[in-house]
């Protein structure tokens, strides 16, 4: 066989015969996920769902089908951008077969999925959301009595040096460069630079910004907020309920980040609820887990006098030396607090906390941080609310798959190589520790003499032959 050598130019072939393109067997984890969406007969459904926001007449758009899997591919491959999942699937020939597109077909650009996002509502968004909750329930894989509420904070595609105040509409540097004329710093005239204005907010006290006084021009619903590595930026808040029984997100729900968590979860547990019923589902949720951040008399009190549900909240430390006062505060907060108290110090209480920990908490990791949605790309909460349920929605298939075919990652199938390489590697050191053994056992004399010496041949001896007796010969001794 020759070398064959590899052409920096090379003239682009005029006809290529249909048989000749390459194609893909595809992942075994996008077929799987396939066959679970075919199963349920997703794609009719989803055409169906988004018919009345098309014209009639025209050229056909791309497929609601491949929209909604190319979003899935954002979560599966951990890709946050419209870009970068454009790209990721123009470039993967399985993915290409997982969209269901031919070889001489174009995969759609990122300006496709803006288009299509913005014509489909947010209620289309939700319809396929809770698709896949009645799918899970259908399953099996969907429970809904004790739920975990959490919430962490996403990066808004808004830059701090961009504010600008509510008010006067002037930016960062105009508002300080007041401030030094207002102390008499500069002239009525002069223009400081820029190191003279970094030079002066540094020094300056009191030096807060509060989300009252400013605001991202390009992303009016962004807040400013706390980040959880503990650094500030223009962010949203998302709050997940999740069943603890099979780790399902029952709802998945977008705040301003500065509202605070006891400002939110009556209204997120309520979607969850919301959820259940609309995905056809009986259950009625009984037993609601969080942290200490959602702590606070009135809630639990809301709680315990207006739903049905039974709270797990944890309660925060007080300092040393202080206790709870009742003097000034109705006899309803007081029981209801007491009661909570009671709950999260039994067994249950405790378990329901851990479980909270465990497995909302992965929700947040799955979501946020492999499935790239930590950092939102896109302005406005409502188009950020459309991105993150289907987020949500992906994470639910993922738990689907892994409970009816144990791999829920496209990447899930590596544990099971992993765990062949390991066995293949025990199974050589017994056959060796099984082999020191038995020759021990073999070498062992007994009454100094070798019990392993062979017994004399009743058989007439094999002739010599004379060409054996050379040297080195295996024969030699025949």
């Amino acid at each position: 066989m020759a070398l064959g050598r590899r052409n920096d130019e090379r003239q682009g072939e005029l006809w290529i015969a249909t048989p000749n393109l390459p194609v893909s067997p595809g992942h075994a984890f996008y077929v799987k996920l396939n066959e679970l969406l075919a199963e349920g007969g997703f794609d009719a459904w989803v055409e169906e769902q988004c018919e009345p926001y098309y014209a009639k007449l025209g050229r056909p758009s791309i497929p609601p089908g491949i929209y909604f899997r190319m979003l899935l591919v954002g979560y599966f491959e951990g890709i946050g951008s419209q870009r970068g999942i454009a790209w990721r699937c123009s470039d993967s020939l399985s993915l290409r077969k997982f969209l269901g597109m031919a070889s001489t077909q174009e995969s759609p650009v990122h300006a496709s999925l803006s288009v299509i996002r913005e014509r489909l509502p947010l209620e289309v968004h939700k319809a396929v959301f809770l698709w896949v909750l009645k799918l899970a329930r259908e399953k099996k894989l969907l429970d809904g009595k004790t739920l975990g509420v959490d919430s962490t904070t996403l990066e808004a595609n808004a830059a701090m040096k961009s504010i600008v105040r509510r008010d006067t509409e002037e930016d960062w540097q105009d508002y300080v460069t007041g401030l030094m004329r207002a102390e008499g710093v500069l002239g009525p005239d002069e223009k400081p630079t820029i190191d003279e204005i970094k030079r002066f907010d540094k020094t300056r006290p009191n030096k807060k910004v509060s989300n009252d006084e400013w605001m991202s021009p390009t992303d009016e619903d962004s807040r400013i907020a706390k980040m959880k590595d503990g650094t500030t930026h223009l962010a949203y808040k998302a709050e997940h309920a999740v069943d603890l029984s099979t780790e399902m997100i029952v709802a998945a729900e977008i705040y301003h980040a500065d509202y605070g968590d006891t400002l939110t979860l009556e209204d997120t547990v309520q979607m969850a609820q919301t959820n259940l019923r609309e995905s056809g589902s009986d259950v009625q949720i009984e037993d609601v887990a969080a942290d200490k951040g959602y702590h606070a008399a009135p809630v639990l009190t809301d709680f315990a006098d207006h739903t049905p549900y039974r709270t797990y909240v944890a309660e925060p430390a007080l300092p040393a030396g202080r206790t709870h006062v009742w003097t000034d505060k109705p006899p309803e907060q007081r029981d209801a607090v007491y009661a909570n108290r009671r709950r999260i110090r039994g067994e249950r209480g405790k378990g329901l906390q851990r479980q909270r920990s465990e497995k909302v908490e992965r929700s947040f990791a799955h979501m946020c941080e492999t499935g790239g949605a930590r950092r939102t790309w896109l302005w406005g909460i409502e188009k950020v609310y459309k991105r993150y349920l289907m987020s949500a929605m992906a994470h639910n298939l993922g738990r689907l798959m892994r409970g009816l075919f144990r791999m829920g990652t496209p990447r899930g199938l590596q544990q099971y190589v992993d765990l062949l390489a390991e066995l293949s590697c025990a199974a050589h050191v017994a056959q060796a520790a099984i082999g020191r053994a038995l020759g021990s056992i073999w070498a062992r004399p007994k009454s100094g003499e070798d019990i392993f010496t062979p017994p004399t041949s009743t058989h007439p001896p094999l002739p010599r032959d004379p060409a054996s007796q050379r040297k080195g010969s295996f024969l030699t001794g025949w």
